[in-house]
């Protein structure tokens, strides 16, 4: 397989990814473990996954396949925070410095994983600033928890604004 560097990092990734938003609820555990070990032996080794997807369940059917196939440390594993798991609690709102975290960490238990590839804010929030999202993921990188930062849907003028608040505040980007 052919592999192409993720953006401007040394990072290799193959062209296709595989995305994870089923495990769990079209695809259960076992075939969508299946599936994970077929694509890695076709020579993937991205995976995308979120928080989100099946509350949760998707996080955990890849940490649990990457923990069984012993193949974590051969890809690139990448997830996104987004929407509240908690529905009763009023402070878990995406965006916020406490929201990032707090899912970072819980990402990371499901994912049996010490750190995570890539982390991704899912959507952008028009209630808080951005610099307190990229503060949030600044720490997480310094932290050792994310390697590398990205988003998944925000328009260009929005990553625009993001690149220039990390390089006024001197943030990772």
């Amino acid at each position: 397989m052919e592999y192409r560097n993720l953006g401007r990092t040394g990072v290799k990734v193959s062209p296709l990814c595989l995305g994870a938003m089923n495990f769990g609820m079209a695809a259960e555990e076992k075939e969508s473990i299946e599936i994970i070990d077929a694509a890695l032996d076709a020579g993937i080794n991205f995976i995308d996954t979120a928080n989100v997807y099946s509350r949760g369940v998707s996080e955990e059917i890849v940490g649990k396949a990457l923990r069984q196939n012993g193949k974590r440390d051969r890809i690139v594993l990448a997830t996104k925070v987004w929407a509240r798991m908690d529905d009763d609690d009023p402070n878990a709102q995406w965006g916020t410095r406490r929201h990032i975290i707090e899912q970072c960490e819980a990402s990371l238990k499901r994912l049996q994983t010490e750190y995570i590839d890539l982390y991704q804010i899912h959507r952008p929030s028009s209630e808080y600033p951005i610099d307190e999202t990229l503060r949030a993921l600044d720490d997480l990188i310094r932290d050792g928890k994310v390697r590398y930062i990205g988003t998944s849907t925000f328009a260009a003028w929005q990553i625009v604004e993001s690149l220039w608040v990390s390089r006024e505040y001197g943030l990772n980007r």
